[in-house]
């Protein structure tokens, strides 16, 4: 979303809160499904980051591993409905023990981009990435999460230690002819300023990483950046009022699904959300949903896509 755009939408936005405090939600039509989210691993990760806001971890099976089959059966029926594109996230996809067959079955429908926390990625599974997308007829990424320009704010963030064996991971795919897009949360301040974003630049050129891609990604206050950094203000709500038609075909949740083990949820974030629940199969989440969650509130005024 462009500068001027989001300073047009905060505009509104204040003046929609001024309005009308304590309005209903609005609701959301899906538009058309173009991108398709599936929790390939669930909320089963091998680190335990400190802003997550599912809360993914070692030991957190609330959504548990996709299988193969349940995994095929989307990306198929998706692809029916003329889905645009697809994303693997969990948890951390390349610890599932068939993340390889769910990548070449899904590369035969579309797009994919995989995110990743880098730390998995060997020489072995760098060079056969790198292979997927020489071959691929449709586009493969591949994002890596790395949370600071040093390995004092990064590991505060996402434990001791694995800011040298992200970026390792990242470097691994450079060299074996992948480049990897690099998606940071700016739960520093400063990363979301252009002195912050510069220090990226640098560092990745550093690494050899001469034509670095980068993402940043405003926190969601809730799972464990809740208890980080605080939780949502009662102020902060979308209300009936707050969205023209331009914010509406903004919000990604307009075009998007969420496929898990449990079920389909409007998007990646509101997975852990009582009463996001949206059905059993994809054919059960193409009506509407009420965006009466505040981090529907992070996406609109933060204009936040999880697409790449």
């Amino acid at each position: 979303m462009s500068s001027a755009v989001k300073d047009h939408l905060m505009i509104d936005l204040n003046l929609a809160i001024d309005r009308n405090p304590e309005g209903p939600a609005p609701q959301l039509e899906l538009g058309h499904l173009d991108t398709l989210w599936l929790q390939v691993t669930g909320t089963v990760c091998n680190l335990a980051c400190l802003h997550c806001f599912i809360s993914c971890g070692p030991k957190n099976e609330s959504h548990p591993f996709m299988e193969l089959e349940e995994v095929r059966r989307a990306v198929e029926t998706a692809a029916e409905m003329g889905v645009k594109e697809f994303y693997f996230t969990g948890g951390e996809p390349f610890m599932h023990p068939q993340i390889r067959e769910m990548i070449a079955l899904t590369l035969e429908h579309g797009p994919l981009s995989v995110l990743t926390n880098g730390v998995l990625i060997d020489e072995e599974l760098a060079g056969w990435l790198a292979e997927v997308f020489r071959t691929s007829r449709y586009n493969f990424d591949v994002r890596v999460s790395l949370d600071g320009t040093t390995p004092e704010e990064n590991d505060a963030i996402r434990g001791r230690h694995t800011f040298e064996k992200i970026l390792s991971g990242a470097q691994r795919l450079h060299q074996a002819g992948l480049n990897p897009v690099f998606t940071v949360t700016t739960c520093h301040a400063e990363l979301a300023e252009s002195a912050g974003r510069q220090r990226f630049f640098d560092l990745l050129a550093e690494r050899g990483i001469t034509r670095p891609r980068l993402k940043f990604l405003a926190p969601f206050k809730i799972g464990r950046e809740e208890r980080r950094g605080g939780a949502y203000e009662d102020f902060e709500r979308l209300r009936e009022g707050m969205l023209d038609e331009e914010a509406r075909q903004s919000l990604q949740c307009s075009s998007c699904r969420m496929v898990t083990a449990k079920g389909v949820y409007p998007c990646p974030i509101l997975i852990e959300e009582e009463g996001a629940r949206m059905g059993d199969t994809l054919e059960d989440a193409m009506g509407p949903i009420k965006l009466d969650h505040p981090a529907c509130y992070t996406c609109f005024v933060e204009g936040v896509t999880c697409r790449t």
